[in-house]
């Protein structure tokens, strides 16, 4: 499936595609595209299956998550990858896949993988029919729910992913079954990070409420070694809104670096 695409910049610039989480959608990375990125990239950000505008017919496994962005951006060639949460989880798929299209990787608070009781509660979370009466009920649904997330920022993400649904009352932009079913895949074994071996890596990961395992931050230094930066941000999972300053000055300076390097 061709993803519907989200674009900021300039085209004949350096490819960036950022990838979104669970329940989420591309243009959760507009902040970050225009204050930051745009000057200097071509930033893509899908929506992928059962997300947003595009299709959201299953299967929503792990492997057709990948072939759709494959088929949405493998024209590309070459390209910086950025993937927040479950999208971090498809960049180190990719990584296994097909390194080659990876000149750099950025994970922000990656769903490497999630132990399976985190896993169940999740998607037994995600199935519910969660509607609202308006705009602000669901902001404060969010927020009362422990979210670290600026107030502004859901505010932005209602605007945009929030929509009449035919049973009545307003929904997020999202398949359920779609949330559910890739909640369980985030359980499967992942990639190792030698997959990432050859790719220079950051990984920001949240200091409150984030998906990155202690043991996961301990097993990736050893074997990437210098080709790794950690940056712990304050705030939770959604670490390009709760913490957007230190996780935009670190993307921005990333990116532009590996883009220097890749096309010198």
């Amino acid at each position: 499936m061709r993803l519907h695409v989200h674009e900021w910049g300039d085209p004949d610039a350096p490819t960036v595609v950022c990838v979104h989480g669970v329940s989420a959608h591309g243009r959760r990375y507009r902040k970050l595209a225009e204050e930051r990125l745009a000057a200097h990239f071509h930033v893509l950000a899908p929506d992928l299956r059962g997300h947003g505008l595009s299709e959201w017919e299953p299967p929503w496994n792990l492997e057709t998550h990948l072939d759709d962005l494959l088929e949405t951006f493998e024209a590309e060639g070459p390209a910086m990858w950025v993937g927040h949460s479950f999208g971090g989880r498809l960049v180190l798929e990719l990584a296994a896949r097909r390194p080659e299209l990876l000149v750099c990787a950025v994970l922000l608070d990656p769903a490497i993988q999630i132990l399976p009781h985190v896993g169940f509660d999740f998607a037994q979370e995600a199935a519910k029919d969660h509607a609202f009466r308006s705009a602000d009920e669901a902001i404060e649904a969010r927020l009362t729910s422990g979210s670290l997330t600026p107030r502004a920022a859901l505010e932005e993400e209602a605007r945009e992913h929030l929509t009449e649904s035919p049973e009545g009352g307003l929904r997020w932009r999202y398949a359920r079954a779609a949330v559910a079913t890739m909640y369980s895949e985030l359980c499967r074994e992942p990639p190792p990070p030698t997959v990432l071996a050859a790719v220079p890596t950051l990984l920001v990961h949240a200091e409150q409420f984030g998906l990155v395992r202690e043991d996961q931050l301990e097993e990736y230094p050893p074997t990437l070694g210098d080709g790794l930066e950690l940056l712990a941000v304050p705030g939770g999972h959604i670490v390009y809104w709760d913490a957007f300053e230190p996780t935009a000055d670190a993307v921005e300076t990333f990116l532009i670096r590996h883009s220097r390097v890749s096309h010198s």
